[in-house]
């Protein structure tokens, strides 16, 4: 298997940085030998447009610069596609998956096939919130383990409680289903 790499797109503040190292925590659960994920930090503040990276392969990643090419473009808020192009540099057949209650026919983007689910909503639903807003980045594991089938979702939701023990891990792991279940194409 080549190195999948994927780009996060998201704001400060909700969670992109997280959810790139807890996909990577869950491949390395799921038997990939080869995991990365770095955040990208410039004079972001929360709100500021970020970007996160992760790297999945079945042998070691020696590579460590930046992701330019990526095979799946996560986009945890879909106001970002009207400041930049999300799929920059998207390889041939690669993915997109965006937090939006839209139909991925109604989402533009120059490349790349389509996935989208309201991880906004199901945040709110199961009030994954942090300073009063909502936080989206457990429900975009879910998304991505639906869209991609590299990780599972028993294990992301597994990485996802490791992470916040008890009700807190529990509300997370579950809009990350509802995600999952929800995420089409």
């Amino acid at each position: 298997m080549p190195v999948i790499e994927v780009r996060w797109h998201g704001r400060g503040g909700q969670g992109g940085v997280t959810s790139a190292e807890l996909l990577a925590k869950a491949a390395y659960y799921d038997g990939y030998k080869g995991v990365q994920a770095f955040p990208y930090f410039g004079a972001e503040r929360r709100g500021a447009p970020v970007k996160a990276f992760t790297r999945i392969s079945d042998k070691e990643i020696n590579v460590r610069s930046q992701i330019y090419d990526p095979d799946v473009v996560a986009v945890l808020d879909a106001s970002i596609l009207d400041l930049i192009d999300v799929t920059e540099g998207l390889k041939p057949n690669g993915k997109v998956i965006v937090n939006t209650p839209k139909k991925p026919s109604e989402i533009s983007v120059k490349r790349g096939h389509v996935y989208t689910y309201d991880g906004t909503g199901i945040a709110l639903r199961y009030g994954l919130m942090v300073a009063g807003l909502p936080v989206v980045n457990t429900t975009m594991l879910g998304a991505f383990a639906k869209a991609t089938g590299l990780v599972r979702l028993e294990t992301v939701q597994k990485v996802i409680k490791e992470k916040w023990p008890g009700p807190v891990g529990e509300r997370n792991a579950e809009g990350a289903r509802e995600a999952y279940e929800t995420c089409t194409d």
